[in-house]
């Protein structure tokens, strides 16, 4: 499928669905597909994000994945509170790239085309780029500060290993790039080739724990995954914001799109989003499958998160504490590039 026809699926979607209920304010695309145009080949490994813009001040749990059309959809509900301010979108990392550019579905009252026009004008001037690299430093540190050891284990690693990733969206930020999800640690590279950074990148992988980690080694955990994966999908019952990232629908990302990258070269970039789906899948079967059947998964979670080098709260917790240390220096370099940035607007 074209992104084009993805796209058309999804206001389709909108008009038809969202764009006639009370409160609804507007509705656009997000993630890591806005970039691309109209007549580019959608990856089986991708979906299309929509932004469902609702007058409520606490927006409803996240639809999540869906099929429409043949187009795998994501939506997500956003509060009109969270897009009020020009100056608190221009400083959030994750919403303001998606008004980088025009994006909007639907837009009743015009306030979404505006709101774009003028975080467009001034994305790339400086002290908005270092207030979003600010803003997603921030979030690793306050991420790794808080955490619960009293969390059973699928809990403790995923409140570990989100912050962990946010510091490859330091770098992605100030290179003027999309904070992707599954790929953060791709692009990151990518990033820091460009600026000759380079160094630091086996730093951010050790810091997740798999720098040295063997692509068969790599491919065994996915294949682990995988049986995971369809054992949670089965038992699925209890709603979270993730849930239908376990489900058939989105297994290709999940499962395909790691795959893809470990037979392409990246087995170690790859390790990311394998360990937040094993721990996500970990919670469903918590909540919803039998004691047997968790017992039978449990061991190559482990393995897993001992491959990383945590094995224990104590090792979890040091391993947060090294990274807090480590900011400094990623601030550095998220520094450095911000200053020979050529698409940064100094005024």
């Amino acid at each position: 499928m074209r992104v084009g026809s993805a796209r058309k699926a999804a206001s389709a979607w909108v008009l038809e669905h969202v764009g006639k209920k009370a409160g609804f304010r507007g509705a656009f695309f997000s993630g890591s597909t806005i970039g691309l145009p109209d007549d580019a080949v959608l990856p089986a490994t991708s979906d299309i994000d929509v932004m469902v813009v609702i007058e409520d001040a606490e927006p409803l749990m996240k639809l999540g994945k869906f099929v429409y059309r043949d187009a795998l959809l994501e939506v997500t509900y956003l509060s009109w509170d969270q897009l009020a301010s020009v100056e608190e979108v221009l400083t959030s990392y994750h919403l303001a790239g998606s008004f980088r550019t025009d994006t909007i579905i639907a837009d009743p009252a015009g306030y979404l085309g505006r709101l774009q026009t003028e975080v467009s004008r001034r994305f790339a001037e400086q002290v908005w780029v270092r207030r979003r690299c600010e803003n997603a430093l921030q979030k690793v540190e306050h991420g790794l500060q808080n955490i619960d050891t009293g969390l059973p284990l699928h809990d403790k690693i995923t409140s570990w290993l989100f912050p962990t990733g946010v510091t490859t969206h330091v770098l992605l930020v100030a290179a003027l790039r999309n904070p992707t999800v599954r790929r953060r640690y791709l692009m990151a590279q990518d990033v820091l080739r460009q600026y000759e950074q380079s160094g630091l990148y086996e730093e951010l992988l050790k810091r997740l724990g798999c720098v040295h980690m063997t692509a068969q080694r790599v491919e065994h955990h996915l294949e682990e995954l995988a049986r995971t994966f369809d054992a949670a999908a089965a038992a699925a019952k209890t709603p979270f914001f993730f849930s239908t990232d376990i489900s058939a629908a989105a297994r290709p990302i999940a499962i395909d799109g790691s795959r893809e990258l470990i037979r392409s070269g990246y087995h170690r970039e790859a390790v990311f989003w394998i360990v937040a789906t094993f721990a996500r899948c970990h919670k469903i079967l918590a909540a919803d499958a039998p004691a047997d059947l968790q017992r039978e998964h449990i061991p190559a979670f482990e393995a897993l998160i001992a491959d990383l080098g945590i094995s224990s709260d104590r090792d979890l917790l040091r391993r947060a504490e090294d990274i807090i240390q480590f900011l400094p220096r990623l601030w550095e370099t998220a520094e450095a590039i911000l200053s020979s940035n050529p698409g940064i607007l100094r005024r």
